[in-house]
């Protein structure tokens, strides 16, 4: 069953008022930590001040702040005032080597989606589109599987300029020419700072003269990962007769960046991004990926220390906080289930956590996590969590699953989805990508044509975008918003606060549910997947789908679709 996750309902602090900011420079041995305030309480800023903290920003909405201090027992003298819930080290400062500053960046690749990148199989050559289609629809069979095509949904519904969507990821590249049509700049935010090394020295941003600008401060228009931006452009590309359609090719985009360029995402920027979306009359919200550095978050865990224990609370309650707040202000949201290749129903050995160095010497382990914990923020209360599906609609290998866990299920690739179960980039889904990054990346011949099968180019006259072949859940969680918005433009009302459309959130989902298409586990419920990898090598597992063709653990309620959810 779907873990729910027990937190007060006492008030919120009315508005989400974000305090900028402190711009004071990190000494040696400080610490930043993130301070949970009592649910109603006052005082909280008081309490951190009156400890030796120096608030570096505040969210008064779910009531967190990041917090700098040089004192070594602060979290301690902080967790006795009455208006405190709870303290969890964030990160130590100033202790990098120098020479690891000067080193790349080393960024938190997820193996699955960066396997759906690699070469293997043959290019993507798009035939000749039907009429009114994209000039690369051909290569797009995740839309056909959903029926967000010239002949689908796009012939009845395209979606409305007056429903927003928000992408909660790396960032959005705002100037790619299959995304600035529906960018709205104005609305869009960075609530991260870009993290040159961790605890250990170690890369995780790279150094800030490195950037383009730079500046460990990007703007809302970058995305210097990728992610995010294919992301945006599976909901939202325009009909322009170029490249490829979103599923929703008319809405609007909005960028609330939660993640650093490393692809790592953190507590406060998700909780902001959060709380933003739900004071500025964002309609949807695509979380695809999980809150760092916990793989699953556990009160109880034994293999935890009491510091390492307090952390995890503190991000369930405080994500929680802002799941509800955004909710109850007419934000659906929907995230991706992950990509463990497991049941999060069961017991689960994590051996990736934590996966971020908050201090030296810290590092993963080994634990034994159970259905009382929870990953998130897919497991949150109020969110669509999806799982992802190959071309042939069978669940992606890589797709986390659990009856009572997923909601609903989309196309997400699954490069092994071949009559051979050998790899073929082409089964991965096809989304726009920054042409500086395929440039940094070494991906483009000096005439701008890609050297590598997982990049596509299409131009238009003078102007020619770049898109990206990747898999994973985070492909089937926008896919899955992307219906989402289609279902708000269809069915809303007008908002009366914020201008534009609105529809309640549990609409919504029972639309987006209502219309899916039913699909029972597979015969025998105990799916052998086969992958004969480019190494020579052969990977067998197996997976079992619980309940029946109304609901379980591979599709859920069913396949998200399109054209029957604006028919």
């Amino acid at each position: 069953m779907k873990r729910v996750i027990m937190v007060s309902a006492a008030a919120l602090l009315v508005g989400a008022a974000l305090t900028p900011p402190v711009q004071a420079q990190p000494q040696g041995g400080e610490t930043e930590y993130v301070v949970l305030y009592k649910e109603g309480a006052t005082g909280g800023r008081q309490a951190i001040e009156a400890a030796g903290g120096v608030v570096l920003k505040e969210n008064t909405a779910v009531g967190l702040a990041t917090v700098r201090t040089g004192r070594a027992d602060f979290a301690a003298a902080l967790a006795k005032d009455g208006a405190i819930e709870g303290v969890a080290g964030n990160r130590v400062i100033g202790q990098a080597p120098p020479l690891a500053k000067a080193t790349g960046t080393a960024r938190r690749t997820d193996a699955v989606e960066k396997e759906g990148r690699e070469a293997g199989g043959a290019r993507g050559t798009a035939g000749k589109p039907r009429p009114g289609a994209e000039p690369l629809a051909e290569l797009q069979w995740d839309m056909k599987q959903i029926r967000a095509t010239a002949d689908g949904s796009h012939r009845y519904d395209q979606g409305s300029r007056a429903v927003t969507v928000a992408i909660l990821d790396t960032g959005v590249d705002g100037t790619h020419p299959d995304i600035a049509p529906n960018f709205n700049a104005a609305l869009s935010r960075n609530f991260t700072t870009d993290i040159p090394v961790d605890a250990n020295g170690a890369p995780v941003d790279g150094p800030c003269a490195a950037e383009a600008d730079g500046s460990c401060e990007d703007a809302a228009d970058v995305d210097e990962n990728g992610h995010g931006t294919h992301v945006a452009s599976s909901i939202g590309s325009p009909i322009n007769r170029l490249g490829i359609a979103g599923v929703a090719p008319k809405v609007t985009l909005v960028n609330l960046r939660a993640g650093q360029d490393s692809g790592f995402f953190f507590l406060q920027p998700s909780v902001d991004a959060l709380t933003f979306a739900g004071d500025h009359g964002i309609d949807v919200v695509n979380m695809s990926y999980y809150i760092d550095p916990w793989l699953f978050n556990c009160a109880d865990n034994p293999a935890d220390s009491p510091e390492n224990r307090a952390e995890q609370v503190v991000i369930t309650k405080a994500t929680q906080r802002a799941l509800d707040y955004a909710h109850r202000r007419g934000v659906t949201l929907v995230a991706a289930a992950g990509n463990q290749g497991a049941d999060f129903t069961k017991d689960f050995v994590d051996t990736t956590s934590p996966d971020f160095a908050s201090e030296p010497g810290e590092a993963p382990y080994s634990r034994t996590v159970t259905p009382s914990c929870v990953h998130l923020p897919a497991e949150g209360n109020h969110v669509i969590a999806v799982s992802a599906l190959g071309i042939s609609k069978r669940k992606s290998y890589f797709s986390t699953f659990g009856n009572g866990y997923i909601d609903v299920s989309a196309p997400g690739g699954d490069v092994y989805d071949t009559p051979a179960n050998t790899r073929d980039v082409t089964k991965a889904t096809l989304s726009a990508y920054p042409e500086q990054l395929a440039r940094e990346n070494g991906e483009l011949n000096p005439d701008g044509t890609p050297n590598v099968d997982y990049v596509v180019r299409d131009c238009r006259g003078t102007t020619c975008a770049y898109y990206q072949y990747l898999q994973g859940t985070s492909m089937a969680s926008p896919r899955t918003a992307g219906v989402a918005a289609l279902i708000v433009g269809k069915y809303g009302h007008r908002d009366p606060r914020h201008g534009g459309k609105t529809l309640a959130p549990a609409i919504v989902e029972k639309v987006l549910k209502g219309t899916a298409t039913k699909t029972p586990c597979p015969t025998p419920p105990a799916f052998t997947y086969t992958r004969h990898l480019p190494n020579g090598t052969t990977v067998t597992a197996t997976h079992l789908c619980e309940g029946n063709r109304g609901g379980n653990g591979f599709y859920g309620a069913g396949i998200v679709d399109a054209l029957r959810a604006v028919r």
